[in-house]
């Protein structure tokens, strides 16, 4: 039984860190030479979930119900044969993210994928099946505003659970924005008011924009926050209004939330969509702790000369005080005291694309 796991997904493989006294260590190596596009542990079930994307085969997806001591193959979720964006057939490309449905349904998934679908499962991963009232939303069928940015195609990357009622869902789509379902996927409403895209002809747009990650405090779960392809925002009335609370920020991908208090974030800031580095090539974490009225650098432990990592949307996490992200160039950091200060626990990875906490660690 491990006690602290880390699950770090690289490029090529599953890797499984775990603490003994005060080193972190390589526990095991997982799907080796397979690139990881998705980590995901289900506290509910205790369960851990991993996406992979082999170059010739397409997605895979698997998940462990014994802490990677046994895989079981789920069947990949597949667009139905008849669907049809622009004239043309519709199959997957990627599973962008995982996402177990609440304590009300224990055994229902969420899965957002590339090109823009949103899956659900109502048997734990035996079927599933695609939220057809998302893929036929006007915005997307009748007026073209979605479409992609990095990528050939928009993408689901986030999606939020309401704990307090699991019909309750958002999801965010780059590129189009984000969105809300009251009833578990049978409607859905932009909310996207207050954001602004730089790149669109009508930068406040209803839809149309580029959230990077979108994530909400559990213990205040109206109060949203997102790290978007033109800064952060931050909205207390569950989507209706967004702030822009970027301040010297702007450009980034990775994004961490306190589970309870929801004034506290952290963000790790890249100089632009065009020049891809970290800024001055210093590593930092940025830190707020009044809603991003003001914003610390945190940077004590982490290299500050000729540093070109930057850190994807997904390869950020937070656990109580622990803190871990990778970076582009396989660097793996880790704080035990909410950022202030750091520790490379690897360096020699391969790309990190997704970072997991195995257990609820205490801290």
């Amino acid at each position: 039984m491990l006690h602290n796991p880390l699950l770090v997904g690289t490029s090529k493989g599953l890797i499984v860190f775990d603490k003994k006294g005060k080193e972190w260590f390589v526990q095991k190596i997982h799907f080796l030479g397979l690139p990881v596009s998705v980590v995901y542990n289900d506290q509910i079930n205790q369960t851990w979930w991993v996406g992979i994307s082999h170059h010739h085969w397409g997605q895979k997806l698997y998940y462990s119900k014994d802490q990677g001591l046994n895989w079981e193959k789920i069947i990949t979720p597949k667009y139905p044969s008849n669907t049809i964006l622009q004239n043309k057939s519709i199959s997957l490309k990627k599973i962008w993210c995982i996402q177990q449905g609440g304590n009300s349904y224990p055994n229902r998934i969420w899965i957002g994928t590339e090109p823009g679908g949103l899956f659900i499962s109502e048997d734990y991963g035996k079927t599933f099946n695609l939220v057809q009232k998302l893929w036929d939303h006007p915005s997307r069928q009748n007026k073209n505003q979605w479409f992609g940015t990095g990528r050939n195609g928009p993408y689901i990357h986030s999606i939020v659970i309401d704990p307090r009622d699991n019909n309750h869902v958002y999801i965010a789509v780059s590129c189009a924005g984000i969105f809300e379902t009251y009833d578990s996927g049978l409607t859905w409403t932009p909310k996207n008011k207050g954001l602004v895209a730089a790149y669109l002809p009508n930068p406040t747009a209803e839809i149309g924009h580029d959230p990077h990650r979108l994530l909400a405090c559990p213990a205040h779960p109206d109060v949203l926050w997102q790290q978007n392809h033109c800064g952060v925002f931050r909205s207390t009335d569950g989507g209706l209004q967004w702030n822009d609370v970027s301040g010297p920020l702007k450009y980034g991908f990775a994004l961490a939330v306190d589970e309870l208090d929801p004034l506290k974030a952290w963000t790790i800031p890249a100089v632009s969509d065009e020049v891809r580095v970290a800024p001055d090539l210093g590593l930092k974490v940025c830190y707020t702790s009044n809603g991003g009225q003001n914003w610390q650098d945190l940077k004590n432990g982490l290299p500050q000369e000729y540093c070109f990592d930057i850190v994807f949307r997904h390869s950020f996490a937070k656990n109580n005080n622990f803190l871990a992200f990778g970076t582009t160039t396989g660097n793996l950091f880790l704080s035990e005291n909410e950022g202030h200060s750091w520790k490379c626990i690897a360096s020699n990875l391969s790309r990190i694309d997704c970072i997991s906490f195995g257990n609820k660690l205490l801290g």
